[in-house]
């Protein structure tokens, strides 16, 4: 697993001290168990491969690239195959997250709306590369860009071909 960024500064995962955590892993057992978070509620999102997901007493569904689910972290979770994942992790009564994958072949210009009270939002490369021309910065494959004071007006990416993804967290 890659953290790719955690809230607040100098919290620590394994301490179970953050307010909110994304990630991306690469799932390499044909069979998985999450680990229990029963403090959080989960984005997942599949950023290659596939996966089957049974989520607490539900029947297993499969999980490709552009659909994303959630679920409180402290039902049991099982996955099977293997793919590279994306994961936001909210602490729960302190906000909300949500996710938003943006695939594209072909070159794009988008409005992103991260609404009101948005405490954090993060844009994550997972192919290509995009601009935010209003704020002057370029986002390669790889790489995060994180807004931490919140940014709760309209914004444009422009890209070509690939993939982001695209997290808040909204306050409560």
């Amino acid at each position: 697993t890659t953290q790719l960024a955690i809230a607040p500064e100098g919290a620590v995962y394994a301490d179970r001290d953050f307010l909110w955590r994304l990630s991306s892993a690469a799932v390499e057992l044909d069979h998985s168990e999450f680990t229990p978070l029963p403090d959080y509620d989960r984005l997942l999102a599949v950023l290659e491969g596939e996966i089957k997901l049974k989520i607490d007493e539900e029947a297993p569904f499969p999980l490709a690239p552009g659909r994303v689910v959630a679920f409180s972290g402290g039902v049991p979770v099982e996955s099977w195959g293997r793919c590279v994942d994306f994961n936001l992790m909210v602490r729960k009564g302190t906000g909300t997250g949500f996710v938003t994958e943006l695939r594209r072949t072909e070159p794009y210009e988008e409005t992103i709306q991260p609404g009101a009270k948005t405490r954090a939002l993060a844009v994550y490369c997972v192919s290509g590369r995009a601009s935010l021309p209003q704020f002057g910065l370029e986002v390669q494959e790889g790489q995060t860009l994180l807004c931490l004071e919140g940014q709760s007006e309209n914004f444009t990416i422009k890209g070509g071909p690939g993939v982001l993804m695209i997290a808040s967290v909204r306050g409560v």
